[in-house]
């Protein structure tokens, strides 16, 4: 593995081809080991380690990167060199900021007061035999209930770092692990996904077992006419239509005219019931504490109680909100850690999503029991969005989409086309479980709730 002082060291080398005003180096990389089965058989096992440097030199307002994976003296020089011709062409920037240095990396530590460790050894160390054994398992459940499994098991043990010519440093060594399973049968399926920094967070096994009963469950899939349903979306659901919502959060989406949250701060757009914080340092989140300039990340209340409270902000960011008027209109203005790698063009988003635990959660079994009518969504797949303004997402359901009836799944539907405003979809929460790490396929992991949802706007219904 790139060790924080090697990578020192190729900074000190990059430092001394260099002649900019400043200079800046994203280190990145790592091992990373994939087991892929299909048709109840493994078929693929790849692994692969690599590190690279990404490298931005600044000339009075004029800045940009070059990248190289190789890190002998002369692809140390020719990325250097490549980076600093790059940064001469372009018109100068007058909003470029300074690098930030070491004392603004340090007061965001001191104030956010915490210390990351999301490294596991027992998740570094994993081999392609204790992979190949969870899939095993994965199988034989498989087998039992006469279905067909496919899907992946994935591990990672990864560096993330940032030094620059002002003194800051910052680095981060993160590990991952991740199952992913389909159930197959003639006329139905079933899926379940699960991603985690420590392995042993995750039960194969488990997950297999959820995956084959919700194949069996929803076989012989019923047709019902579509229209606005009560519905109760599992986590993942969850996860992938608000997902959608969260690069609206940044104070450039604002300055652009790009978020659906314009004329909104401070008003209340959703339910009393919805609360939500980006939180890197939430037990459940991952991830590094800083951002992509070395910021360390804030907690930053979003939402609260339904009403949008704050934005994220890159330095770059913050600076123009100020200079833009927009003070004392959308909460406090400042850097918050949430800036992704300059130069970009989206500014900086909330990637540690949390959302806040009801007063009462109830189980997924407990919503069931408790609606008279409506439809269990297991996940949703290829969303996109209608109007980005009132935030209306289209998008299907997939792998296990059930009746619910007088407090209990009667049986597998066919799936659903669905037209939903996203904030409307969050003024409707009747009911929410404890929030959970939980992956999907269209957003980043979050720590989500499970959500009772009435009016729930289904469009069509699909012919499987």
């Amino acid at each position: 593995m790139l060790t924080r002082d090697q990578a020192a060291g190729i900074f000190s080398r990059i430092r001394k081809y260099a002649t900019a005003d400043e200079v800046e180096c994203l280190f990145y990389g790592g091992q990373s080991a994939l087991t892929r089965f299909a048709n109840n058989t493994i078929h693929q096992n790849v692994a692969e380690e690599n590190y690279g440097v990404s490298v931005r030199t600044a000339f009075g307002g004029r800045t940009a990167r070059a990248t190289t994976n190789k890190f002998d003296d002369e692809s140390l020089r020719d990325v250097v060199s490549s980076s600093e011709s790059l940064s001469k062409v372009q018109e100068p920037d007058p909003e470029l900021l300074p690098l930030p240095d070491a004392g603004e990396g340090a007061r965001a530590t001191q104030a956010n007061g915490a210390v990351l460790s999301r490294h596991f050894e027992q998740t570094a160390k994993l081999t392609p035999a204790q992979r190949a054994d969870a899939v095993g398992k994965i199988v034989g459940i498989a087998q039992k209930q006469k279905l067909t499994a496919a899907g992946i098991f994935a591990s990672s043990d990864t560096v993330e770092g940032i030094f620059n010519s002002r003194g800051l440093s910052a680095w981060h060594t993160q590990t991952s692990a991740e199952i992913s399973i389909t159930m197959l049968a003639a006329d139905s399926s079933g899926w379940q996904k699960a991603n985690s920094p420590d392995v042993a967070k995750l039960n194969a096994e488990a997950l297999a077992r959820i995956a084959a009963d919700k194949a069996v469950k929803s076989a012989s899939p019923r047709e019902i006419p579509p229209g606005k349903h009560t519905v109760i979306l599992e986590p993942a659901a969850v996860l992938d239509t608000v997902g959608f919502a969260f690069f609206d959060f940044g104070g450039l989406a604002i300055l652009d005219q790009r978020s659906f949250l314009s004329n909104r701060i401070g008003i209340k757009l959703f339910g009393e019931n919805i609360s939500i914080a980006d939180d890197v340092y939430h037990p459940l989140q991952s991830g590094s504490p800083f951002d992509g300039e070395g910021v360390p990340r804030q907690r930053v209340q979003l939402v609260e109680n339904g009403v949008v409270k704050r934005l994220v902000y890159a330095r770059a960011t913050a600076d123009r909100m100020k200079k833009s008027g927009y003070a004392g209109k959308v909460g406090p203005i400042a850097a918050t850690g949430h800036g992704f790698p300059v130069p970009n063009e989206m500014g900086e988003a909330p990637m540690n999503i949390v959302f806040e635990s009801p007063r009462e959660p109830k189980t997924v079994a407990q919503m069931i029991s408790g609606t008279e009518r409506g439809i269990l969504v297991t996940r949703l797949w290829y969303i996109r969005e209608v109007d980005p303004y009132e935030k209306i997402l289209t998008g299907m359901t997939r792998d296990g989409t059930f009746l619910i009836e007088n407090g209990r799944v009667v049986c597998g539907l066919r799936n659903f086309r669905f037209n939903q405003s996203l904030i409307e979809m969050l003024s409707k929460v009747e009911e929410m479980s404890t929030p959970v790490r939980t992956s999907g396929e269209e957003s980043f992991d979050m720590v989500v709730p499970a959500m009772k949802v009435r009016d729930f706007n289904f469009t069509e219904v699909t012919k499987f």
